[in-house]
């Protein structure tokens, strides 16, 4: 202080004397100034009035630019009991241009809203409420009772009387108990919320909100307790999870999310239904006009109810685990009897006497266990047996092929290397080009006529497929996996529940997953898949110890056994149970093809593996086959993002489906012995001319014909089919297509295998009745249709359905194990489908 004056008087001392004095002029003027500015204030005067208010009592009043209106309000705030305050507020005067601004302050919080309340839609489409309610976010005590004012400021710039009405009023039933229903309205002007508290034992909920009338569209959140709650349309997304809703919405709530134990129930009704699929209103001529909103008041309902506890999910990890871990044990039993009866049929063969080579058959060792030579022969069946002798006789005495030793046939093996065999490179066929020509298109074709190649060469070629797509299998599913861990975060961090379409109802969480119920049912898949790969790899393992013992049967008997293509198959089914957990992980439609990729690479490799039984020779090439099945799966993206209501996608597709028929049939019809160059229309109509007008004869191969009219009247009518109706889910449709040609080629294989004299075994016929059974089942479940993103997220919510297995899988889970079953089952099906002609030498063997 000293120092303060000590430097005051320096500093006067240092000034010259007349400065002061002629300063004195400029302060009277600045003092002038102000005087006559202190008038113009004063006029311009605001009266505030306030008054000491009631709950449950209605204010009618009125306010002006000079006239505000203060209410105070006071109540008794507990800690071991919440209650909600409303302000409701309704603005009388008509025609209003200045909007009245509330204000309330409370202890920690304001809330602040205008009457008339201006909400915007899309498009800068602007909507005016008169009536406005608001709930007010109660401030936390630490006392066991606390008395605490608010304040509700009512003020207005409009130089016009503007009356109102308010009313402050408690909630009583603010505060939702566990498994009790709470029925309220709101409208978007009106928002409601509620508290939940979590009580003791319960670490989990669902909170379920549902309405009869679908429309106007709402939103359904949920909050922590903090100041201020988002509760308009506008701010609703700003904090929580929220959804979309018309009739449904289920929210799985945990208490490890919320350090309160408690959270915010909030219900919002848009301001418009365009996020819910409905009518989007016309475009506002003028910008700034306001539009009536209308009536859009919403009745709803809101109960919370416990979610499993933690035994649920244990005893669904036992239970998937105990159903596919039984078809192991399953398999090992079996495994185990089939060994033991090859044990003693082969110690009664060793004890049988050695017959004469008269006696068991031409070209059969003694004691071997193939059967004679009437096996499978046309005279069995229903074909005539005279034309058959024609075409074998004649067959024998151009090429005598089936003379042959069996030490001429293992001197033609190959001695290149067999790393990388590319069928195109070379044949390795002994006789020439034509000689494939006369051989391919006899009447009657045996197995023996299509099964000339050399056996390592032909292992290595369908070996390939497995290759193939393994390697396909890595470079799909890494960025999968990569794409879906970005979806369920970025779900986890905003809050949006309307980014995946789960069943809300079903959708039990577990750490970072939302639904981990639906990624678990497609365990099956993998571990039935992995179960094949075992049993092929037995097959695989038996058939080549047989031709190092150079066991007749497997050298000139059967089917010839190629396991590429089983591999491939059991690869496909693993990965499509790892592609379909990652589909489950966020299901929507940007990542609907990862589920249904290797659905499309397995109907077309069991087509391949049927065609392949009986024409190992001329069966496509892994690399042909995988370029179309790409082919079928970028088709598949197109029509998922282009195809909905698109008449030029869908005119090019069924153009193109039509023509990849017809360029099938005639593949499969003259079994590959064609040729599409310039020269193909020139013989198409030589073929017409000479066989439909010059002389009308008949076709000369009559099953593949029945079989290829079948599939061409079944394809066309799909594609006329896809035409018309252009169905919005394409990648169903598409693969609708596969497996109705598959079973279309499966029951022709079936029909042709029981004509030409042959039998099913036991076990493979156990296995259709049982694989038919099954896909019966699975596909009720699949046609439930518990969610659909070809809708919006708020209408797929209303086909959500809850639990109906252990309190724990849903109608898809169910689906997932049966159709993993099923496929499993087709699989096996194809595996000892012709186990009856092991012992059949393969020029008895007919192709078809």
């Amino acid at each position: 202080m000293g120092t303060w004056r000590s430097l005051k008087s320096r500093h006067k001392e240092a000034q010259p004397a007349e400065t002061s004095l002629h300063s004195w002029p400029v302060m009277w003027l600045c003092l002038a100034l102000a005087t006559l500015t202190i008038p113009s204030v004063a006029t311009a005067k605001i009266v505030v009035i306030q008054k000491d208010a009631n709950f449950d009592v209605s204010y009618n009043d009125s306010v002006t630019d000079e006239l505000q209106n203060v209410y105070a309000f006071n109540h008794t705030v507990s800690r071991h009991k919440t209650e909600g305050v409303r302000v409701s507020v309704n603005v009388l005067s008509k025609a209003v241009e200045n909007p009245v601004l509330f204000v309330v302050r409370q202890k920690q919080a304001v809330v602040s809203f205008q009457v008339p309340l201006i909400l915007r839609g899309l498009y800068q489409r602007k909507y005016a409420y008169q009536d406005v309610a608001r709930t007010l976010c109660q401030p936390p005590t630490h006392r066991d009772m606390e008395m605490q004012f608010f304040y509700v400021d009512v003020s207005t710039l409009s130089p016009l009387n503007i009356s109102y009405q308010l009313r402050v009023s408690r909630v009583d039933s603010f505060v939702l108990l566990t498994d009790k229903l709470f029925n309220f309205i709101a409208n978007p002007a009106q928002p409601q919320y509620f508290k939940y508290v979590f009580p003791e034992g319960v670490d989990s909920v669902i909170v379920k909100v549902d309405s009869e009338s679908a429309f106007p569209c709402s939103v359904m959140s949920i909050q922590d307790i903090l100041c201020p709650v988002y509760d308009l349309d506008n701010n609703v997304a700003f904090l929580g999870m929220y959804q979309t809703m018309t009739k449904k919405a289920a929210i799985t709530v945990q208490r490890k999310d919320f350090p309160t134990n408690s959270f915010y129930v909030v219900v919002v009704v848009k301001t418009e239904d365009e996020a819910c699929g409905g009518p989007l209103h016309f475009y506002p001529l003028q910008p700034d006009k306001l539009i009536n909103p209308g009536n859009r008041s919403k009745v709803l309902d809101v109960i919370v109810t416990p979610a499993i506890k933690s035994e649920a999910y244990v005893m669904g990890m036992l239970f998937c685990l105990g159903i596919f871990l039984s078809f192991y044990l399953l398999t090992f039993l079996t495994a185990c009897l089939q060994n033991k009866r090859m044990h003693k049929k082969r110690e009664g063969l060793l004890n049988t006497p050695h017959a004469s080579p008269a006696e068991t058959g031409k070209g059969l060792t003694p004691g071997s266990p193939c059967e004679g030579y009437n096996y499978g022969s046309f005279e069995n069946g229903s074909l005539s047996s005279e034309a058959i002798t024609d075409s074998m006789a004649s067959g024998d005495t151009s090429y005598g092929y089936l003379e042959r030793s069996l030490d001429s046939m293992a001197g033609r093996l190959r001695q290149e290397s067999l790393s990388s065999v590319e069928e195109d490179e070379y044949d390795t066929l002994a006789d020439i080009e034509s000689d494939k020509n006369v051989i391919r298109t006899k009447k009657f074709l045996y197995v023996s006529d299509l099964a000339r190649k050399d056996k390592k060469i032909l292992s290595k070629k369908y070996q390939i497929y497995f290759w193939n797509i393994a390697t396909i299998a890595v470079f799909y599913a890494l960025p999968v996996i990569q794409l879906v861990i970005t979806y369920q975060t970025v779900v986890n961090v905003t809050g949006n529940q309307d980014i995946c379409y789960y069943n809300f109802l079903c959708a039990h969480p577990l750490g970072a997953l939302s639904a981990f119920n639906n990624i678990l049912s497609n365990l099956g898949y993998v571990m039935l898949g992995l179960l094949f790969l075992l049993i092929v790899l037995q097959k695989d393992i038996l058939h080549k110890r047989a031709l190092e013992r150079k066991e007749l049967a497997a050298l000139e008997c059967g089917i010839p056994k190629h396991f590429g293509l089983f591999y491939a198959m059991g690869t496909a089914l693993m990965m499509e149970g790892l592609l379909s957990a990652c589909y489950h992980v966020c299901p929507n439609y940007t990542n609907f093809q990862f589920d249904t990729s290797f659905m499309y690479m397995i109907a077309g490799l069991c087509m391949l593996k049927l065609y392949e039984k009986r024409h190992p020779d001329i069966n496509a090439s892994a690399y042909s086959a995988y370029a179309c099945l790409a082919m079928v799966i970028f088709f598949s993206v197109l029509g998922v993002v282009f195809g909905k209501g698109n008449s030029v996608f869908w005119i090019v597709f069924s153009v193109i489906h039509i023509l990849a028929t017809l360029l099938l049939s005639t593949q499969l019809y003259y079994m590959g012995r064609w040729k599409l160059d310039s020269g193909i229309l020139r013989r198409i109509l030589y073929v017409v001319y000479t066989d439909c007008i010059r002389q009308c004869s008949g076709p000369m191969y009559i099953d593949r014909m029945v079989l290829l009219v079948m599939g061409n009247i079944v394809n066309w009518s799909l594609a006329a089919f896809g035409l018309i109706v252009r169905p919005n889910d394409f990648a169903s449709y598409l693969l609708a297509i596969g497996i109705c040609n598959l079973l279309l080629y499966f029951a022709f294989y079936i029909i042709m295998k029981l004509r030409s004299g042959e039998r099913i075994q036991l076990l493979p016929s156990f296995c259709i009745l049982f694989t038919a059974v099954v896909w019966g089942f699975a596909l009720f479940f699949f046609f439930q249709g518990l969610s659909t993103w070809q809708k919006t997220p708020a209408e797929s919510r209303e086909h959500n359905r809850e639990c109906i297995l252990l309190g724990f899988f849903d109608d898809h889970d169910i689906w997932h194990f049966l159709s993993s079953i099923a496929m499993f089952g087709s699989f096996l099906v194809l595996l000892t489908l012709d186990d009856d002609l092991d012992c059949v030498q393969r020029d008895k063997i007919y192709a078809f």
